[in-house]
């Protein structure tokens, strides 16, 4: 087969073809839930699926590629196929989606000395590498080989963070060079001249909206005069950050907008249809002066929930498709006004987890830490941690307290302690670069948290730290020792350890750093999720899997477990909590929640 760029139409083996697609992100959902979600995008009658490449979940360390397991894309866009659907793959590098860095590896820039995004050599010849492992992953599954994939998205609205013809022009050579033969797309925002400054002549351009279909095709059409209209990321929703409100928006207004699109003949790519889940570390954020982590649930307001239901806006938006194309009927529990999940033989109800075994952070370190000397902190990229948490420590003797402050910015935020005894914490979001110090001699432990590094504009390839130094009442303070903490995934040692602590009956508090352990049985595994009611901040484990981080500002309260990670009989539940907890008990909901919206 054959697919192609028409005058006004995109073309199947010659024939006009509307590309009616939706986002699933293969890296935020279990590998064992792909071929539901997929199956879920045909019925509300899509035909392709999108997805980008997160390059960073690939190519961890140097050199060294990953595609199994949970980043097996090869498999993901060989059960698109097997679904009778195309598939859309936007490899960037850079793909934003609110994930950390913006999917580029956070050591491309620990020297300080490649290019971000730009026409570099060192930055240009690690992409290269990326798209040359990733070759043999995509070129054998282009429709023209007899697979799924029909388009390739060059670099990812680039027009809103630069303007380089020059790197766009070797980007997009590179992208044929390994052998992809699929039309090319870029994507912008129908605004300035965004839709001009993120691409080429030979890629074909698309627009990014959610709204004002109508002026926003129209100015695409103005920078495009020929060639099919497509919206490849209509946003359907928004992403959400901690401490604001869960983000929705009016399934009947976004199914009015997707009419006037489809109604002008365009083509569409449904941001997202799944959102899906930011699981272990992975969030992105944002720093526009004030910084803003992302959420660890990625719900999006889509069609299709976190917990892959279908809400209103998927029967809304099915119904608008219908219009213009034919749809699969829906099983009888995908109805309107259903229950929205699927029959199961034992009703599920809430587990109620009594956590009744806890070992503070220090007794596990030597089984989480692997520690180092400095002269002064390093960052989390010299210590080759991409993210999560490093504890550093030097030794003070401040018989009448002091002033401790960080020479240009804490990222992202530090429990700071001296001889055991919690002393405050320094937060990025509030500029926060001094705390007062009691008196007190002994070890200054400061355990500092990446929250998920910048995925959108300038600050994209940070370090992250303490930046600076670190002074106590202006006197550098050196002779440091430093660990990034093993937790994605909790070493086989510390959990053993943890296990083997002494049960309590004591129903009161946790005192953070901590971690608890509890133990809970199921009939049948099934998706659920982690409510934690009375804990604070921290990250929470069901049978060895990183659900991500929780945070008691919200708007999520609840974690996804996806059923696949838990089992029939025993299962195990693992929370570490950076500071206190008003009780031990924890709870498998049957219902998420993610929070209040926007009145």
């Amino acid at each position: 087969m054959r697919f192609a760029i028409g005058d006004t139409d995109f073309l199947l083996d010659g024939e006009p073809h509307r590309v009616l697609s939706g986002a699933i992100h293969y890296f935020r959902v279990h590998p064992d839930l792909w071929a539901d979600r997929i199956h879920k995008a045909r019925l509300m009658g899509l035909n392709t699926v999108e997805t980008y490449v997160a390059w960073n979940a690939h190519e961890t360390t140097p050199g060294t590629f990953d595609f199994t397991g949970g980043l097996d894309l090869g498999r993901f866009l060989d059960l698109v196929a097997a679904e009778g659907m195309h598939a859309i793959v936007r490899p960037g590098p850079y793909i934003c989606a609110e994930w950390t860095n913006g999917g580029l590896p956070y050591w491309l820039f620990t020297d300080g000395t490649v290019g971000v995004r730009r026409d570099e050599p060192q930055f240009l010849a690690a992409v290269q590498d990326y798209l040359e492992a990733l070759a043999p992953v995509l070129v054998p599954r282009q429709i023209d080989h007899g697979g799924p994939i029909v388009l390739v998205q060059v670099e990812n609205e680039y027009g809103a963070y630069g303007s380089d013809p020059v790197y766009l022009t070797k980007l997009e050579q590179m992208h044929r060079d390994i052998g992809l033969t699929v039309p090319f797309t870029s994507v912008d925002q129908p605004m300035g001249t965004m839709l001009e400054d993120g691409s080429l002549p030979s890629l074909h351009k698309t627009g990014s909206f959610g709204s004002r279909s109508a002026s926003r095709l129209e100015r695409l059409r103005q920078a495009q005069p020929t060639g099919p209209l497509m919206c490849s990321e209509f946003w359907d929703g928004w992403f959400d950050s901690w401490g604001e409100h869960h983000h929705t928006t009016s399934a009947a207004a976004s199914a009015e907008d997707l009419d006037v699109l489809l109604a002008a003949g365009g083509s569409v790519n449904i941001y997202m249809f799944h959102g899906g889940t930011n699981f272990g570390f992975t969030n992105g954020a944002n720093d526009k002066g004030v910084y803003r982590p992302i959420a660890t649930s990625y719900d999006y307001d889509a069609p299709l929930d976190e917990a892959g239901r279908p809400t209103s806006k998927f029967h809304a938006f099915r119904a608008v498709i219908e219009r213009y194309a034919p749809v699969p009927e829906l099983p009888e529990w995908m109805q309107p006004g259903g229950s929205g999940l699927e029959a199961r033989r034992t009703p599920a109800t809430d587990v109620a987890v009594r956590l009744d075994r806890s070992t503070a952070m220090g007794t596990l370190l030597p089984h989480l830490a692997s520690w180092t000397t400095h002269d002064t902190p390093p960052t989390f990229d010299a210590l080759g941690a991409a993210s999560g948490f490093v504890l550093y420590r030097a030794e003070v003797d401040l018989p009448a307290g002091g002033v401790l402050t960080v020479g240009e910015e804490v990222r992202d935020r530090v429990l700071v302690s001296i001889a055991g005894r919690p002393v405050g914490v320094l937060e990025r979001e509030h500029h926060d670069r001094a705390i007062a110090l009691p008196p007190g001699t002994g070890t200054l432990e400061l355990l500092v948290e990446d929250q998920g590094r910048v995925d959108y504009g300038p600050r994209i390839g940070e370090p992250k730290g303490l930046i600076g130094g670190v002074r106590i009442d202006g006197a550098l303070l050196e002779r440091w020792t430093a660990s990034p903490l093993a937790l994605d995934p909790l070493p086989d040692a510390a959990l053993e350890a943890l296990r083997e602590s002494a049960p309590t009956d004591d129903p009161h508090v946790l005192a953070g750093p901590v971690f608890a352990h509890g133990t809970f049985d199921l009939a049948g595994a099934g998706d659920r999720y982690l409510s934690l009611p009375g804990f604070r901040k921290g990250v929470a484990w069901v049978n060895g899997f990183c659900l991500g981080r929780y945070w008691s500002r919200g708007p999520q309260h609840t974690l996804a477990v996806p059923g696949p990670v838990l089992r029939a009989g025993r299962n195990e539940v693992v929370v570490f909590e950076l500071h206190a907890a008003a009780s031990r008990s924890v709870c498998l909901r049957v219902e998420p929640e993610l929070g209040h919206t926007e009145a």
